[in-house]
């Protein structure tokens, strides 16, 4: 792994896309225990970087971050990014009151949004895709992540206590 092959605009707007991130967590009024807090951090990097390896590298290889198909120090601050989405996925689920009823507006409403955000990143060339791979094809790919998520937080708060 390499630091970063140039720091420019890529690194620097990941910085400040991770700045804003965690600036909105912790400006939210604090909704979960520290013990999911965690979890849904956690979960977040979890899931994003298991379909960012399926997709974006490993044998297909549909996309690169940052400058270089090489792994770099940045890429990690782009996995953290992971993080707060988990969150506020969580954190919104919880608020909106979701139920069987709104779950799969809920769930198509955040797999846009992450196409809407990895748009942002193709646009700003923190992300590029490669090998005929298209914006159109991560949709599937953030309903299934999506999904995962409610299904997981569905679970965890059936069996753990997770609200203040």
């Amino acid at each position: 792994m390499m630091l970063w092959e140039s720091f420019d605009k890529n690194e620097v707007s990941l910085l400040l896309f991770n700045l804003l991130a965690y600036l909105i967590i912790f400006l939210l009024p604090k909704k979960f225990t520290p013990r999911a807090t965690l979890l849904s951090l956690f979960w977040g990097v979890t899931i994003g970087m298991l379909f960012d390896f399926t997709v974006g590298g490993g044998l297909l290889d549909f996309y690169r971050v940052s400058d270089s198909n090489r792994y770099e120090v940045f890429d990690l601050v782009y996995f953290l990014l992971y993080a707060p989405f988990g969150y506020l996925f969580f954190y919104f689920y919880e608020g909106l009151n979701i139920n069987k009823k709104t779950v799969v507006i809920y769930i198509l409403g955040w797999a846009l949004i992450g196409v809407f955000f990895q748009w942002i990143f193709v646009k700003m060339e923190i992300i590029t895709f490669q090998k005929g791979y298209k914006l159109l094809y991560s949709f599937p790919v953030f309903l299934v992540t999506q999904t995962i998520s409610g299904i997981y937080y569905e679970k965890l708060r059936k069996n753990e206590k997770i609200l203040r």
